[in-house]
């Protein structure tokens, strides 16, 4: 199984690594080996995530992920989106955007007669104004699953207090808000608070449509068949299909998306080479991130260690915040990393704490009787 699931994105990194050496030698090569890894570092909560939504699709929309999901993130996120915020940001037309990138200029006259900023800074400007889209939409998603009442809690001393004031009506937008407002007045710049507004809203709007229509055409996620009913066999997942389908795809889409931000800005602190960058966060990356997330559906990983998608949004959660303190505040990419990193491993570890647990007090005991730590 594994060799199947992670076949395609070794071959694939393998291509990558050979096309890099090709386009810039040693040390291209080397570059795109260190986007991966920061990539799938970064990355490893979304593929947690990514896996608590697919594994509720059918086969034709886990494919659709799989497939043109891949090819937006690959070409669109990891290529196409960093020359739109300069076709956008610089005036440029989206061929002179291209050329600017792969053949920057020792003179930025060249073409910027008044002396404007080159490629790279072009989009490390944009950074406060990606980070507020981004950090409000994965905010949003974190606050909507703590603030829910859940029968399995991880950090039950936090979780539960949390859920029992999460019945307030909307609490999540008022949170949501206030720190967006915390964040424009007091960390972005003042040319840059309108536009952190702006997009913090619009993270906020996306998440709310996105999630609102998915919850529209939503399956329960847990049902049981007409047969298993009778049997009393055990309940199967329901998968989603259709509309349902389709929406969850659209959400997955935008929340890989918001996940990417953070990479992508983070990838020009190493190199501002736009195909390295596609080669080192894309094909290689983002193909061993969707190969986790199948990973972890095919094994059942998260039936079977029930807090890593609790660690995993706690990690959304942390991210979302690091987003916004960076609008105003240089954060290291390998702190980012980290944090998911150790929130995750917590979780899985605190996981196979409780199932031992079980299995010595009562091998009988469900898998699902909640459990405090």
């Amino acid at each position: 199984m594994v060799l199947r699931i992670f076949g395609l994105s070794i071959g694939i990194s393998i291509i990558a690594m050979i096309v890099a050496f090709i386009y810039g030698g040693p040390e291209a090569l080397f570059l795109v080996v260190i986007l991966s890894i920061l990539e799938i570092s970064l990355s490893f909560d979304n593929a947690v995530i990514n896996a608590t939504v697919l594994r509720r699709m059918s086969d034709f929309w886990q494919k659709i992920f799989l497939t043109v999901g891949i090819v937006i993130a690959v070409f669109g996120m990891r290529l196409v989106f960093p020359l739109v915020i300069v076709w956008a940001a610089s005036g440029l037309g989206p061929i002179a955007a291209l050329d600017l990138a792969l053949n920057p200029p020792a003179d930025d006259a060249a073409y910027f007669p008044n002396g404007d900023p080159s490629y790279e800074t072009l989009i490390t400007d944009a950074h406060p104004t990606i980070a507020a889209f981004g950090g409000m939409f994965l905010l949003m998603l974190f606050l909507g699953f703590i603030f829910e009442e859940r029968e399995i809690t991880w950090l039950s001393w936090l979780e539960r207090p949390l859920a029992r004031i999460g019945k307030l009506d909307q609490l999540s937008v008022v949170v949501a808000g206030l720190i967006l407002v915390l964040a424009g007045s007091f960390l972005a710049a003042d040319d840059k608070v309108t536009t952190v507004m702006i997009s913090g809203v619009l993270g906020m709007i996306t998440y709310i449509a996105v999630n609102g229509l998915g919850e529209l055409f939503n399956l329960p996620e847990e049902g049981e068949d007409e047969e298993s009913a009778k049997s009393g066999g055990p309940s199967e997942l329901v998968k989603a299909t259709g509309k349902a389908g389709f929406f969850l795809f659209l959400y997955l889409e935008v929340l890989d998306a918001s996940f990417s931000f953070d990479g992508v800005i983070g990838a020009f602190a190493i190199t501002s080479d736009p195909i390295i960058i596609a080669l080192g966060l894309g094909f290689v990356g983002a193909m061993f991130v969707r190969s986790i997330t199948v990973f972890l559906v095919r094994k059942g990983t998260l039936s079977d260690y029930v807090y890593l998608e609790h660690g995993a949004h706690w990690a959304i959660g942390a991210l979302a915040i690091i987003l916004m303190v960076s609008i105003g505040v240089h954060i290291n990419e390998i702190i980012t990393g980290l944090v998911g990193v150790v929130l995750i491993g917590a979780a899985f570890i605190s996981s196979i704490i409780r199932n031992k647990r079980i299995a010595n007090e009562d091998p009988k005991l469900d898998e699902n009787t909640p459990a405090t730590v």
